[in-house]
């Protein structure tokens, strides 16, 4: 873990509140803080929901080791408030007078009371940006509707696409919606703050889970169909496309496999005739056309290739693939990847410190900087962690009345 005399980060000096339930916001508030930011985490009393998700060290359920929380929550500072109070309404607009950006996953009946929607945030807090995430946004036929990372997936059009034909789709894995739902709040946050220069003058962002996999899904599903009357069907291991788009078995586990372009097929089809195309390829015109290969021919085709791929290894084949300009990938266990060779040069994954959960490793990340490098600069915060010093020391709260609200369940 990089500690707390690392070099400022790009986003020092930028408070950013998180008021978070799901891994969106605390993805967005993760992206921040890794760049600089102090984030402040705001749980209720009894604990961020996440505190429930594993992975747990020996499969033992705890509140403080959450692989998910303290994956999500490395470098931020936490504190406890229950929003039901009155008491808990004062601290938390005093906080927000003193930040840049709020961060909430909130839903929208919620976040209403609280006095956190459009309009109402920004004729408060004239300064503030305000990102609001939530399956559906908040405008529109769906905007009161709960919903969840699942929910999102099917209403943009991308489980449609996961799966078997014939069979249920499925779901992405790993909270994807969530995930994605959380880059773009960062993204935009940061994009408000340049409006923020030119105007003095706070936004307020409506993020729709729901509408970032539409607008992935847009150039692949309603692209082709408006423009080709195509509708692009569940697939299973294969993609909508020009054959090969998929993921077969090799010799040691799966390779994907896409060769979009005419000559990079060409150039596999010589690699598998070790120089030359191979003879049942060659002698079948129904070969030639690789869209009516995957209409029509696809399973006959991963049986042809079978015998080539099962002799060799994956490893193998993305070496020679590369020096053929062949996009074709390995697919790793998530062992290789944590110990791949790539990762591990670019210390891709940091070691994180944690009073009750131990040390452990955990993916960094996603870019590198030369000036203002990302950092880790503590480990996920305890339970209220922080209250002393962000209801006293930065809100000036009386100590005896700090405990007061203790007791009386608002912190």
């Amino acid at each position: 873990m990089t500690d707390a005399m690392s070099p400022p980060g790009a986003l020092a000096g930028l408070v950013v509140v998180e008021l978070a339930e799901t891994p969106a916001a605390a993805y967005a508030g993760k992206l921040l803080s890794d760049l600089g930011a102090d984030v402040v985490k705001v749980e209720p009393p009894d604990g961020d929901p996440l505190r429930a998700l594993g992975p747990f060290p020996g499969g033992v359920p705890h509140p403080e080791r959450s692989g998910m929380f303290l994956y999500l929550n490395a470098g931020k500072r936490g504190v406890t408030l229950s929003t039901d109070a009155s008491a808990g309404h004062e601290l938390l607009h005093g906080l927000l007078e003193q930040a840049d950006i709020l961060l909430t996953d909130l839903a929208l009946d919620r976040l209403d009371p609280l006095g956190l929607v459009a309009g109402e945030l920004t004729r408060r807090h004239a300064r503030l940006i305000g990102v609001a995430i939530s399956t559906f946004g908040h405008e529109g036929p769906c905007a009161d509707w709960h919903g969840a990372d699942i929910v999102a997936a099917a209403m943009g059009g991308m489980n449609d696409t996961v799966g078997e034909p014939g069979r249920a789709p499925l779901v992405l894995p790993g909270y994807q919606s969530s995930m994605q739902a959380g880059a773009h709040a960062a993204g935009a946050a940061l994009t408000a703050l340049f409006g923020r220069r030119l105007t003095s003058a706070g936004q307020y962002v409506d993020i729709s889970e729901a509408d970032i996999w539409a607008s992935f899904n847009q150039p692949g599903r309603a692209h082709i169909f408006v423009h080709e009357g195509r509708v692009r069907r569940r697939g299973g291991h294969r993609t909508m496309g020009v054959y090969p788009y998929t993921v077969l078995p090799v010799r040691d586990g799966y390779i994907s496999m896409i060769a979009g372009r005419g000559t990079q097929w060409k150039a596999f089809m010589e690699l598998v005739g070790d120089g030359e195309q191979p003879e049942w390829y060659t002698s079948e015109p129904r070969f030639r056309d690789r869209l009516e290969i995957s209409r029509l021919y696809a399973d006959e085709m991963d049986e042809l290739l079978a015998p080539w791929l099962e002799s060799h290894g994956k490893e193998e084949i993305f070496a020679a693939a590369q020096e053929r300009a062949i996009p074709f990938a390995p697919v790793y266990t998530t062992e290789e990847v944590a110990e791949h060779p790539h990762l591990r040069d670019r210390e891709y994954f940091v070691e994180i410190e944690h009073p009750a959960a131990g040390t452990h490793r955990y993916p960094g990340a996603p870019y590198k900087l030369s000036a203002s490098p990302a950092a880790v600069r503590s480990p996920a915060p305890l339970l209220g962690e922080h209250n002393d010093e962000i209801w006293c020391g930065r809100l000036g709260v009386d100590a005896a009345d700090l405990a007061t609200m203790r007791r009386e369940g608002v912190l």
